[in-house]
């Protein structure tokens, strides 16, 4: 089957998916326990029946579950996603305005770890056992086993408290009118502890995968006969070997590239990053269900097309995959 038939049937299969997503999140959401109703009169204070009854009217949870279900999917796909109990704003605009700083933290966090990581699995199994295999072990043991938010609080220690180097939260200077160029480097030094611990731990997902894939490679019929060939180490390892091993990278680098939008939310909230992540956590403690639904929803989505897109990217590094 060609690349192009194959492509147009899996675009209908994704649709199903989607609603699928859709009903699996509403259902999730409106079962957890607690009310949004109690969060915004204030919980326990004494506020009039009337008041409560009228906000249970307003956001449409007077209705029976199915029907609001109903009423939320055909909003959805109207491109509704319905108003923020906590915001009273469409959902969609709270969203959008964090969306450009959680892209900025993800991507940053992610292409450094990708292109590092990479560096250092090659590396490491050209000389398996040596220092810089040994180096880059430990990089990644250290990178799984240590906790993010620890990471971040100790970062914010060593770098924010005692050196003074860095900016301990926010995005930006509190009471800063910068502009231009100041404006850019001040987000870039907000920008660096984040990233440096949110990038620790896909640094070592990346130099283990790389590693792990590069030796693997190496021990295959194809690359012993292309050393019997005389081929030079640099063809053998970046135009036979790698390319290969590039494989279950690239998997792994497009499901994270489709969770960026999820954010991260416990480095947003150790450093108080007004994204996606921090705002998830603000919308569990306020039970701000249409703002949590919309990102699960735009997540969902991302994530199938990421591996949609992944599929092709398979295709088309290895001419050995062949879809019927």
């Amino acid at each position: 089957m060609s690349m192009r038939r194959y492509v147009l049937r899996r675009i209908p299969q994704l649709i199903p998916l989607c609603v699928f997503a859709i009903v699996i999140n509403f259902t999730l959401m409106h079962l957890a326990p607690g009310s949004p109703i109690d969060y915004l009169v204030g919980g326990g204070e004494v506020v009039p029946k009337e008041y409560i009854e009228k906000l249970t009217r307003e956001f449409g949870l007077d209705k029976p579950l199915h029907e609001q279900l109903l009423i939320y999917i055909m909003n959805v796909f109207n491109g509704n996603l319905g108003t923020s109990y906590r915001y009273r704003a469409p959902v969609l605009h709270v969203i959008l305005e964090r969306v450009p700083n959680t892209l900025l933290l993800m991507t940053t966090s992610i292409m450094f770890a990708f292109i590092l990581g990479i560096f250092l699995g090659v590396s490491s199994s050209k000389r398996p056992y040596s220092l810089v295999d040994n180096l880059a072990s430990t990089i990644s043991v250290l990178g799984y086993s240590i906790p993010t938010f620890w990471l971040g609080m100790l970062l914010i220690i060593v770098f924010s408290v005692y050196l003074r180097w860095l900016p301990t939260m926010g995005m930006s200077t509190i009471g800063a009118e910068l502009e231009g160029w100041e404006a850019v480097m001040d987000t870039l030094r907000h920008l660096i502890l984040p990233a440096t611990t949110l990038g620790t731990t896909y640094l070592a997902l990346y130099t283990r995968l790389t590693r792990a894939s590069m030796l693997e490679e190496l021990r295959k019929d194809y690359i012993t006969t292309a050393w019997g060939k005389g081929l030079d180490d640099r063809a053998v390892y970046y135009r036979h070997a790698f390319r290969n091993a590039m494989l279950p990278v690239t998997t792994v680098l497009g499901l994270n590239l489709g969770l960026m939008l999820t954010g991260a939310t416990l480095t947003e909230t150790v450093f108080s990053w007004p994204g996606i992540g921090r705002l998830v956590y603000d919308s569990i403690i306020t039970r701000d269900y249409p703002v949590l639904m919309g990102i699960f929803i735009i997540v969902s989505i991302t994530v199938v097309l990421a591996n949609f897109i992944v599929d092709i990217l398979y295709a088309i590094l290895d001419p050995r995959v062949r879809y019927k």
